[in-house]
């Protein structure tokens, strides 16, 4: 290379599938069986759902002696920029098995938050099940990887918990960055409709100017109306009447 020239050739991002690989190992998984990373975000939040994504990486990234490496950096999406979050996002959309789902304000009203979280996690899972069976893989060994501590009800394959996951499992991670994003863009959609909440800036967490405007305004239908302060205002009307 010439000096004082930048070299073209794209910068790639090794994988580290070690952490998925002694699960799958530590399950006994037979040796075709492929990780489904399970991941949510938006546990926080006063309003809007909480969203679920579930996630399997390309079949050839655990190949014996394969080399799994990315044009795009993927790991917790909380470590991620925003323009990575989105690099990420369109890299697994193209190239994965993927599936978001997500539980109501309602529903986390009537089970509370970690049962809705464990409930869309699930969703999420049964979607990518879907998905192998359109793609004649329906027989397919999947093991799923939750992030966390709890394990959903009713996943439709053998699973195992993983705490921080989503920093040691590149199909959580993953899944963190489907799960955010595609919340947030959620959460960009009800701002156009209840404007006077500014969720496209919070997207719903418990800021000062949204505590304000619920203050000002009443909770709306997206509200969570089980979660703080919300608790004590089940009963107040919006001005302008209900929403």
């Amino acid at each position: 290379m010439a000096k004082g020239k930048l070299s073209s050739t794209p910068k790639r991002y090794s994988l580290d599938l070690s952490h998925e690989l002694s699960c799958l190992k530590a399950a006994g998984a037979p040796a075709q069986c492929l990780p489904c990373g399970l991941d949510e975000a938006g546990r926080g939040p006063l309003a809007g759902p909480v969203v679920a994504a579930a996630v399997v990486l390309p079949h050839r990234f655990y190949q014996p002696g394969a080399e799994a490496e990315l044009p795009i950096r993927l790991t917790d999406s909380k470590k991620l920029s925003q323009r990575q979050r989105g690099l990420a996002l369109a890299w697994v959309q193209q190239h994965c098995f993927w599936a978001v789902s997500g539980a109501s304000a309602r529903e986390i009203d009537q089970i509370n938050i970690l049962q809705a979280s464990l409930l869309a996690m699930r969703r999420a899972a049964l979607k990518v099940q879907a998905q192998l069976a359109q793609r004649g893989r329906a027989e397919a060994a999947i093991l799923a990887l939750v992030d966390g501590n709890k394990m959903p009800a009713g996943l439709p394959w053998p699973a195992q918990t993983v705490v921080k996951g989503d920093a040691l499992c590149p199909s959580i991670a993953a899944a963190s960055v489907l799960a955010k994003v595609l919340r947030d863009r959620a959460m960009q959609r009800l701002d156009a409709r209840h404007p006077a909440f500014g969720f496209a800036g919070h997207k719903g967490y418990p800021t000062a100017a949204h505590r304000a405007a619920i203050e000002a305004q009443g909770p709306c239908a997206h509200h969570r109306l089980s979660f703080g302060d919300l608790a004590n205002q089940q009963t107040k009307t919006p001005k302008g009447g209900p929403r």
